[in-house]
């Protein structure tokens, strides 16, 4: 018997039993259309965490004040930044581009009969460029804004959420109360989204004057991002700003830092590891579903082999070797998994798709992923299929007529 007929053989007895081949592929077509889903969802997350951190810059830094040892009795965080630290990364850091400090707080904030607790935001107008924002409607805070201390604001695009306003456009010119005190909205940002430090569209911007001397009364900075002139400079940037800040700060060189400086690559690189564990944590899991179909196969081909003993015998007698016995199961097998497995990848893409649109959440086919899983079909119909095969090839014939 040649290898077409001994394939021809194998389709047929599984047309023969067509719902317990059907039953036999469903293991199969779960484990991979779940391995495949699964991966989309990772491979769709870290996406989504690169694109944030894209949106911040990768020439971006951020410069923070640190919890400090105090006396060896608890911690507390009497470091601080300030304007001089911030003139001195200006003077003594020729690798910086641009610097933007902010000083925040949460306060209430009221507008007709609708009132929320919003970050508020002292900063100057460099804050679109060095933060990677753009206006939506109106203007940014000026200079002379800034200089004169007016009392403008400008809105994040969920604040106007938090207010219950549709329209950003309307809220130009209006007059709302931000800690008691009055201000005029000029602008409304475009929205951002997440960018890993929390969700920056849900802030009110005022000059940084305007919230240093008459709304936070302080000259504490709570945040200092600059820009560096460009991404391989980074590395001298961030030395500069160090040597800077603690000059400014008067460290002396056998003391540690009071303040950290952090680069958008750290958060890519913390994040990235978390969702490609995440990524393989969901793949494992998925692969046990591939583990089960394929011992759901090997479980139904040893049932056909006892079934059709006395089938095996005649084939025998009619002249069958072997070999011809082995590959006619190993056929089956090997059939039972690629057709599984071909559904498996429709269900797993079809579901992957569907998740993203339904959803909206981050989704990405990988190619290399649906052929895995394709190889990984057929290697296990191989390989659980070769002991059903092998003890169908090894029966005596004359015991396989007498079987009954």
């Amino acid at each position: 018997m040649n290898l077409l007929e001994t394939v021809r053989v194998a389709l047929a007895a599984l047309r023969v039993n067509l719902l317990r081949s059907l039953l036999t592929m469903l293991g199969m077509v779960i484990g991979v259309g779940s391995v495949i889903a699964m991966i989309a969802l990772g491979n769709g997350a870290q996406n989504a965490v690169k694109a944030r951190i894209a949106r911040l810059g990768t020439n971006v830094l951020q410069i923070n004040a640190q919890r400090v040892q105090q006396g060896g009795v608890g911690s507390a965080n009497t470091a601080k930044l300030t304007m001089k630290d911030v003139n001195m990364i200006i003077e003594r850091a020729p690798h910086v581009a641009a610097v933007n400090m902010q000083q925040d707080r949460n306060l209430q904030v009221v507008w007709k009969t609708k009132n929320a607790n919003v970050q508020i935001t002292g900063t100057v107008p460099n804050f679109l460029a060095v933060r990677g924002f753009a206006m939506q409607y109106g203007r940014m805070i000026s200079d002379e804004d800034n200089n004169a201390r007016r009392r403008v604001a400008v809105l994040g695009a969920d604040v106007l959420k938090a207010l219950n306003v549709t329209d950003g456009a309307s809220m130009l010119d209006e007059h709302i109360r931000i800690g008691g005190k009055e201000y005029i909205v000029v602008g409304v940002l475009a929205a951002k989204g997440a960018t890993g430090f929390g969700d920056a569209d849900e802030q009110i911007l005022i000059p940084f004057n305007t919230g240093r001397f008459n709304t936070f009364g302080t000259d504490r900075v709570n945040d200092i991002w600059v820009t560096a002139t460009a991404e391989d400079s980074i590395p001298v940037a961030m030395a500069e700003i160090e040597s800077a800040i603690r000059r400014s700060h008067r460290i002396a060189q056998d003391k540690p830092s009071d303040f950290t400086i952090r680069k958008q690559s750290d958060f890519l690189v913390v994040l990235s590891e978390s969702t490609q564990t995440f990524s393989t944590m969901l793949a494992g899991v998925a692969s046990v579903s591939l583990l089960v179909g394929g011992i759901g196969i090997m479980n139904i081909m040893l049932v056909s082999v006892s079934e059709r003993t006395r089938e095996i015998g005649v084939r025998k007698a009619l002249g069958a070797t072997r070999k011809n016995i082995l590959l006619q199961f190993l056929t089956e097998a090997i059939v039972l998994c690629l057709v599984g497995g071909a559904i498996g990848i429709a269900v797993g893409v079809g579901a992957a798709t569907g998740l993203q649109s339904s959803f909206g959440w981050d989704t990405a086919i990988d190619g290399s992923s649906i052929i895995l899983a394709f190889v990984f079909a057929s290697v296990t119909g191989l390989i659980f299929g070769v002991w059903p095969a092998r003890r169908a090839s090894t029966l005596d014939p004359i015991e396989a007529l007498r079987y009954d």
